[in-house]
């Protein structure tokens, strides 16, 4: 992910990449402001590596009518930007309102996802739901479980919609190994994201590990995914306030050392 290497724009990210061996990439947003989209994803096709995605769309939940109605036409403008960026896939980081009861924030993400899926249909472009862990649940995304993410999954019956599953979000679920199974036989199984979980850690959002420097059972996890059928790529997905601030070269390479020994 474009994020994982944050201080590095667009450009060294994708150049970096390529060189250390990397084959795709997962593009935020934030590396494509002011940029145009389609140059963008033709300039990470010409070193080789493939779009795999674009983050993030969803939030979909607001206290008003109006912010609401804003928060569809933006995932609207993001799957757009997917299309122009050559990405199949958009991942939805639902959302969710503080104060707000869950059963009506996760009402309001279905009535979101229903609002924009045609638009991701005609676009040709995959929307997947990341379930978040539930320590966000008040103000980052009230979809929490794999489980949560199937049932909504189900309401729409679309080869457009699925999951990704993020082991950071998802390693403490005593049901991810049946629930990442039942998502290979319901064909709704779309990315998977790679990190680790210190402990302790000391920021529930920027303090993730590299692969291997934390307690989350990678190789597992790794081998239910792909005995569910999956076979696309494992995304390093870092958040590290510690390690942006270090070499982004040499993490890069960390990177590469954790991932072969680890994952």
């Amino acid at each position: 992910h474009t994020l994982t290497t944050k201080p590095w724009p667009l450009e060294e990210a994708v150049r970096r990449y390529s060189l250390a061996g990397v084959k795709g990439v997962t593009v935020w947003r934030e590396a494509l402001a002011g940029r145009d989209a389609a140059a963008a994803g033709q300039l990470i096709r010409n070193h080789g590596l493939s779009v795999v995605s674009l983050c993030r769309g969803g939030f979909f939940p607001a206290d008003t009518v109006e912010r609401r109605t804003w928060a569809i036409d933006e995932n609207r403008r993001c799957i757009d930007e997917a299309e122009a960026l050559g990405a199949p896939l958009v991942v939805l980081v639902c959302g969710a309102v503080t104060g707000q009861p869950l059963a009506e924030s996760r009402k309001q993400i279905s009535d979101g996802i229903a609002a924009v899926l045609p638009h991701a249909a005609a676009a040709r472009v995959k929307l997947a739901i990341e379930p978040l862990h539930p320590m966000y649940a008040a103000e980052r995304s009230a979809v929490n479980t794999v489980r949560q993410a199937r049932s909504i999954c189900r309401q729409f019956h679309s080869p457009w919609l699925g999951i990704a599953i993020d082991v950071y979000h998802t390693w403490w679920d005593d049901r991810l190994r049946a629930d990442i199974a039942a998502c290979g036989a319901e064909g709704t199984l779309f990315a998977f994201h790679l990190c680790d979980w210190r402990t302790p850690t000391i920021d529930f959002l920027d303090d993730r590990g590299l692969i291997g420097e934390g307690c989350i059972p990678i190789r597992q996890i790794r081998g239910w995914i792909e005995g569910a059928g999956f076979s696309g790529f494992n995304e390093v997905e870092i958040f590290s306030r510690r390690l942006w601030a270090s070499d982004q070269a040499q993490y890069l390479e960390a990177i590469k050392a954790a991932y072969l020994a680890h994952a």
